[in-house]
């Protein structure tokens, strides 16, 4: 099953072409029209630790220590209800030209799993996909696992008590555990965190038998010689982790990635949201994000405006026919 498609004819040239030519210059009142008049609400839809909280720390470093911004973006951790938190806190916006959030993929699965949120990702406005992110399954170097099918055969072996950590209930990393309960005959317990980084220590402490990381959230511990990679979810080995197979490799066709973007709230000014995306294309193109993408194996190129709604609509139906298979949404 092929998942996270990189849409390479919604127009990725044209808006990679903005990133490339837009300069310091460009973010000011005088070329852009508009500029922020009070320090900008930086949502992040997850705990303090994870992927998506390094990266928007990341993204709020490159600005200010550029100057890039008139006004600073301050990130506040909103993880509650696998995003449901962040979502109607974005939807509900008081004032829409200065909320921003850094998303991942339960953008599209917390909605369709609670309807009563009243969140249409349609209605939000689509600044810039800074990449895809990757997962890898992992375990704790003490457990002596160090391929696929001997932690097959560990799992099958401890049954219901192995324990699978992730990030909230139906979200990206229940979605994978559910493929691999399935893939292998399993039956592990999945056991919800909020945030990747309590998860990746919930698996350090030897407190969790396996997780699905992203390599931003394991790469300490893996450094560390605490915990081992043995599958990545990718079309290609990642450079990071070359001993580790592609599921593919292993005769598993499924391939999964969460997007890294940044999203406006719903009735954002058009003024507004071509300032956040000329500074994000801006931040994309320094040298910071090419070093951090590189660090992280991050994949996927520049997204923004309608290629990047286009994209969200695509993966929201990808994601409701996985939540549909699951038995989670009808």
């Amino acid at each position: 099953m092929k998942l996270g498609k990189k849409l390479l004819g919604l127009g990725i040239a044209a808006v990679v072409g903005i990133a490339l030519t837009v300069s310091a210059s460009a973010i000011n009142s005088a070329e852009a029209g508009w500029e922020p008049k009070k320090p900008i609400e930086f949502v992040i839809m997850a705990g303090k630790g994870g992927g998506a909280d390094k990266m928007a720390r990341l993204l709020q470093t490159v600005i200010e220590k550029n100057g890039w911004s008139s006004k600073p973006l301050t990130p506040i951790n909103k993880p509650g209800g696998s995003g449901a938190e962040a979502l109607v806190h974005l939807n509900n916006a008081s004032d829409p030209d200065h909320t921003i959030m850094v998303t991942l993929n339960s953008f599209y699965t917390t909605p369709m799993r609670q309807p009563k949120l009243g969140v249409d990702i349609s209605t939000f406005t689509p600044i810039a996909r800074m990449a895809e992110d990757t997962f890898l399954l992992w375990v704790n170097k003490d457990s002596g696992i160090t391929t696929v099918e001997e932690f097959v055969a560990a799992a099958k072996a401890k049954g219901g008590d192995w324990i699978m950590a992730g990030t909230g209930k139906l979200s990206e990393d229940n979605l994978l555990t559910d493929f691999l309960n399935a893939a292998y005959d399993l039956d592990m317990k999945y056991v919800p965190y909020k945030g990747g980084g309590k998860v990746a220590k919930q698996l350090a402490g030897n407190h969790a038998d396996s997780t699905v990381n992203n390599p931003s959230e394991q790469e300490g511990f893996y450094a560390a010689g605490t915990t081992v990679p043995l599958a990545a979810f990718t079309d290609n080995r990642l450079a990071m982790f070359p001993d580790a197979p592609t599921f593919g490799e292993l005769g598993k066709e499924f391939v999964y990635y969460m997007q890294r973007s940044v999203v406006g709230a719903p009735g954002m000014s058009a003024e507004a949201a071509t300032y956040y995306q000329e500074l994000f294309a801006q931040v994309f193109a320094s040298e910071e994000w090419a070093s951090y993408r590189t660090k992280k194996s991050l994949q996927g190129e520049l997204l923004q405006g309608d290629a990047l709604m286009s994209y969200w609509m695509h993966e929201r139906d990808v994601h409701r026919a996985m939540l549909q298979k699951m038995g989670a949404i009808e």
